[in-house]
C-alpha cells in the first residue's frame, strides 16, 4: 500500500530513512514544518532530489547571487534569457539567437565511465532543445588522474567513448575542449560538457505551466530503474577512499531516442503548440513537474498510473526519483493534444498525457487513486535550504605562495633548454590529444569551421551571410589553487583569448565549477574567491555570465580536487571566411609576440615538468584591460584579413604556441628569443600574449594598429620551413623529434 498523504497525516509519528536519502536532521524538520506533517515517502523523496547539493545549490547560493549583480547586456545587446532558466541566450544579429551552457557529470562518470559521459552529453543537449533551440554543437573539458595511473586508465577510455559515442550518434559535431591530468582527479574525474544551440528570436521558449485545464504531456522514453538517485545523489556527497558510499545507478543513454526527440520536439516548436517545456535532467519527474508548476500560474495534477513504465515494479518513489534519460515535459492546450500527438507518432516518440494545469498552487500526485504528493512545488524547486557555510583563507597557503617556481633551478644551456622543450610538450596538458578528438566527429552538419586542435571550436550559422559564433572552454586548475581569485580570473582570460584569436567577438560566459566538499571551510573559500574573481573580471570585460552549473564534494576522504572553475566563452564572427587559423601556414611570414612577457613561472607546465610536479607561488599578473585590447586588435586584424595564423600563448609558454603552430603543418621557425632568460621568454605563462604570423608587406600596417590599441608588439623571427624548430643562438631541434615528444604520451600510455 502507497504512503498516501491521508496515511502520513495519520501516522505523524512513523520514523522515516531520510538520512539514506541525504535529508539532514534539520532539513526533514523543515520539510515537516512546511507541509504541517510529516512528509509521505514519496514526497520525502522529491524534496530529498530536489534539496540535494547538486539540484538547489544550497551550499553556493550565497554565493551565486553574486552573478545577478552584472550587466545582462552583451557586447551585442541584451540577453535573451539568462540565470534561471535552462540555459542563456545570447542575440547574435540577423535575427538568430544562440543558447549554450555546460555542465557536470563528474561522480557518474567515475563509478561507469562510458554511461555517465554519455549521459552527461545527453542532459545538456537536452537543456538547450527546451529553449527551442536547435543543438549544433558540443565540447567537453575533462580531468583526470596521472596518465600513468591504472584507474586513469580505466576511467579515460571509458569517457571519451562515451562522449564520442552519444554526440557522434545525435549527429553533433565535437568543436573544441580540453583534457588534464593531475593526482587529485584520481578517483574524481571531470567531465564538463557543453552543448550550443542556434534558434530564431521568436522561436524562444521557457520553463512554466500556465493555463488552468491545459494537458501535461510525457513524452520521450518510457521511465526506468535506471538512475534513481544517481547525479542526484552522487553528486551531493564525497567519496571515501574505496569509492561512494552510495552507489545509485548511473543513468544509461539511447542517443537514437534523443536524436528522434530532437527532431520530433523542433516539430512541436514549429507547429506552435507548446505552452510550455522542461527537459528531464537530475530527479527525473521530480524535478520536471514541481519546476514546471512553480513557474507557471497555477498548480498541477499528475496521474502517476499514466507514466509508461519499462520496469512495471517500480515503487512511486522509484517514479519520481528516476533519472531515466531522453524524456521531457510539455504543457499543451486540450484542442492541440491530438496535434501534439500525431508529431509524436511521426517520429516514433512515445507521449502520454499525465496530468494537467489546476487551479491554486499545489502540486498533485495521484497513485492508484489515492494522493501521494501535495505540496507547494516552490518549496521543492526553489526553497529549498541555504547554507552560509563558513569558509576561511587556508594557512598553509602562505608556504605554498613562498614556494615560488622563479627561486627553481633554471638550466638556460643548449642542453637543458632542449630538455625543457620537450618536457614541456610531453607533458600531459600541453600534449597532443589527438587520441581523444580522433574519436569525436568534428564536421559532421557541414558547418563546422574550426575544431580541434584550433584554440576554439566555430560554426556558421547563416551560410548566406557566414555569420559564426566560435567557442573556448578553459580551466587553469593549478593558477586556481595558488589562488582561486586570480585563478578563476585567468581561467576566463585564457578562454576569452581564445576566442579572440580566431578573430571573432566574445560576448558571454558560462560556467561550471568544480570544487570539493562545502563542508571544508578552505574549499569554500576557494569557491567564494573564484566566484568574486569570476564577477570582476566580466564587470571588466564587458560581458555576462548567462548561466552555469556548480559541482562540489569532488574529494576523496580528505583529499580535494583542485579548484576547477570551468569557463566557456561565446564569440560572435561576422564573416566565418575571415577566421583566424592557428598553424602556421606560408613559409617566409614574420612571427610577431604580443603581449608583454614577464618573469612569471610559478604555476607553469615548465615548473610541473621540470621540477617533479613541483607547484608553488602566484600565478601571474592578471590584466584584464591588456586582454580586452588584443581582442580587439585580433578582431581587427581578422577583419582587415593582415594574419596567417594566430595562436594563444598560455599553458607551456611561448615555447608550446610556436611548436604547435609549427606542428600544425610541419613548418619550422627560427625566432630570436626575446630577453636575456631563456627560460623566462620560451616558458613563462604571463596573459595577454600571442604568438600571430603574417607577409612581410602586413607588418607595418599591423604593427600600427597594435601601438593604437597599446597592445606591445616584436617581431622575433620568421616561418622558415624547414624541418626544425631553431633558436637562433642558442639551439637547434629537429621539428620531427619535437612532434615526438609531444604526439607520443597518450598512444603511448593508452595503447
Amino acid at each position: 500500500m502507497a504512503d498516501t498523504v491521508e496515511h502520513a497525516t495519520q501516522t505523524p509519528d512513523v520514523e522515516q530513512p531520510y538520512a539514506a536519502l541525504g535529508v539532514k536532521d534539520d532539513e526533514y524538520l523543515r520539510i515537516r514544518e512546511i507541509l504541517g506533517r510529516r512528509p509521505t515517502s514519496a514526497e520525502l523523496a522529491m524534496y530529498s532530489v530536489m534539496w540535494s547539493e547538486h539540484c538547489s545549490y544550497k551550499s553556493s547560493k550565497v554565493h551565486l547571487k553574486k552573478f545577478g549583480t552584472l550587466s545582462q547586456d552583451t557586447p551585442r545587446g541584451p540577453l535573451l534569457a539568462g540565470i534561471g532558466e535552462n540555459a542563456g541566450v545570447v542575440d547574435i544579429g540577423q535575427g538568430y539567437a544562440v543558447t549554450f551552457k555546460a555542465e557536470s557529470h563528474n561522480h557518474p562518470s567515475y563509478v561507469e565511465p562510458y554511461q555517465g559521459a554519455a549521459t552527461g552529453v545527453g542532459g545538456i543537449v537536452r537543456d538547450i532543445l527546451a529553449m527551442g533551440a536547435r543543438p549544433i554543437g558540443v565540447m567537453d573539458s575533462l580531468r583526470f588522474g596521472p596518465l600513468d595511473a591504472d584507474d586513469t586508465h580505466r576511467v579515460l577510455p571509458g569517457v571519451v567513448a562515451g562522449v564520442g559515442g552519444y554526440g557522434n550518434c545525435l549527429g553533433l559535431p565535437n568543436i573544441g575542449g580540453e583534457v588534464q591530468f593531475d593526482p587529485s582527479y584520481l578517483g574524481n574525474p571531470l567531465v564538463n560538457a557543453l552543448c550550443v544551440g542556434v534558434l530564431r528570436h521568436e522561436d524562444l521558449h521557457l520553463a512554466h505551466a500556465s493555463g488552468v485545464g491545459n494537458q501535461v504531456i510525457l513524452f520521450g522514453a518510457a521511465t526506468g530503474g535506471d538512475g534513481i538517485g544517481g547525479a542526484s545523489i552522487l553528486a551531493s556527497e564525497t567519496f571515501d577512499e574505496t569509492g561512494p558510499a552510495k552507489r545509485p545507478s548511473v543513468q544509461v543513454g539511447d542517443p537514437f531516442m534523443e536524436k528522434l526527440l530532437i527532431e520530433c520536439t523542433l516539430e512541436l516548436f514549429q507547429a506552435g503548440i507548446i505552452n510550455g517545456i522542461q527537459d528531464f535532467g537530475a530527479a527525473g519527474i521530480s524535478c520536471a513537474t514541481s519546476e514546471l508548476a512553480s513557474a507557471g500560474d497555477g498548480g498541477m495534477f499528475v496521474n502517476l498510473d499514466l507514466v509508461p513504465l519499462r520496469d512495471p515494479n517500480l515503487a512511486p518513489e522509484e517514479i519520481l526519483m528516476s533519472e531515466s534519460q531522453e524524456r521531457m515535459m510539455a504543457v499543451v492546450e486540450p484542442d492541440n493534444v491530438e496535434r501534439f500527438m500525431e508529431i509524436c507518432a511521426k517520429w516514433d516518440v512515445l507521449a502520454t498525457v499525465v496530468g494537467e494545469v489546476i487551479e491554486g498552487d499545489r502540486l498533485i500526485i495521484q497513485w492508484h487513486g489515492e494522493t501521494i504528493v501535495d505540496v507547494d512545488p516552490k518549496t521543492v524547486a526553489h526553497d529549498g535550504p541555504v547554507y552560509e557555510r563558513p569558509y576561511h583563507r587556508p594557512e598553509w597557503l602562505d608556504g605554498v605562495n613562498a614556494d615560488r617556481a622563479e627561486a627553481l633551478e633554471r638550466d638556460n644551456s643548449a642542453d637543458g633548454v632542449r630538455a625543457a622543450i620537450l618536457g614541456v610538450l610531453g607533458h600531459g596538458n600541453v600534449a597532443d590529444k589527438t587520441w581523444v578528438t580522433q574519436q569525436y566527429d568534428r564536421y559532421v552538419r557541414g558547418n563546422t569551421v574550426l575544431a580541434q586542435p584550433e584554440d576554439s571550436g566555430m560554426l556558421r550559422i547563416d551560410e548566406e551571410t557566414n555569420l559564426g559564433i566560435a567557442l573556448s572552454l578553459d580551466a587553469n586548475s593549478r593558477f586556481s589553487y595558488l589562488n582561486p581569485y586570480l585563478g578563476a580570473q585567468h581561467s576566463l582570460a585564457e578562454a576569452y583569448r581564445n576566442v579572440a584569436v580566431t578573430g571573432a567577438e566574445p560576448v558571454a560566459i558560462t560556467d561550471c565549477l568544480n570544487f570539493g566538499s562545502p563542508e571544508d571551510p578552505e574549499v569554500m573559500w576557494q569557491f567564494s574567491e573564484a566566484v568574486i574573481g569570476l564577477v570582476d573580471a566580466c564587470r571588466e570585460l564587458g560581458i555576462p555570465v548567462t548561466g552555469g552549473n556548480v559541482s562540489l564534494y569532488n574529494q576523496t576522504a580528505t583529499t580535494p580536487i583542485l579548484p576547477t572553475p570551468t569557463v566557456g566563452v561565446l564569440g560572435v564572427i561576422d564573416d566565418v571566411t575571415k577566421r583566424i587559423r592557428a598553424g602556421f601556414t606560408h613559409a617566409g611570414d614574420a612571427i610577431l609576440l604580443l603581449g608583454e612577457t614577464r618573469e612569471e613561472l610559478s604555476g607553469s607546465i615548465w615548473e610541473a615538468a621540470a621540477h617533479d610536479g613541483h607547484l608553488g607561488g602566484e600565478p601571474p599578473v592578471v590584466d584584464l584591460a591588456a586582454e580586452k585590447a588584443l581582442a580587439e586588435v585580433l578582431r581587427e586584424a581578422a577583419t582587415r584579413e593582415l594574419l596567417s595564423s594566430a595562436h594563444d600563448v598560455s599553458e607551456g609558454g611561448l615555447a608550446a604556441a610556436l611548436a604547435e603552430s609549427a606542428f600544425r603543418h610541419d613548418l619550422g621557425f627560427a625566432v630570436t628569443l626575446p630577453g636575456e632568460d631563456p627560460t623566462v621568454a620560451l616558458f613563462s605563462e604571463s596573459a595577454a600574449r600571442a604568438v600571430v604570423t603574417l607577409s612581410g608587406d602586413k607588418v607595418a600596417e599591423f604593427e600600427a594598429l597594435c601601438a593604437d590599441a597599446g597592445v606591445p608588439v616584436s617581431r622575433i623571427g620568421e616561418v622558415t620551413g624547414d624541418p626544425e624548430l631553431e633558436f637562433v643562438g642558442l639551439l637547434t631541434l629537429p621539428l620531427a623529434e619535437a612532434k615526438a615528444a609531444w604526439s607520443s604520451p597518450l598512444p603511448s600510455a593508452l595503447g
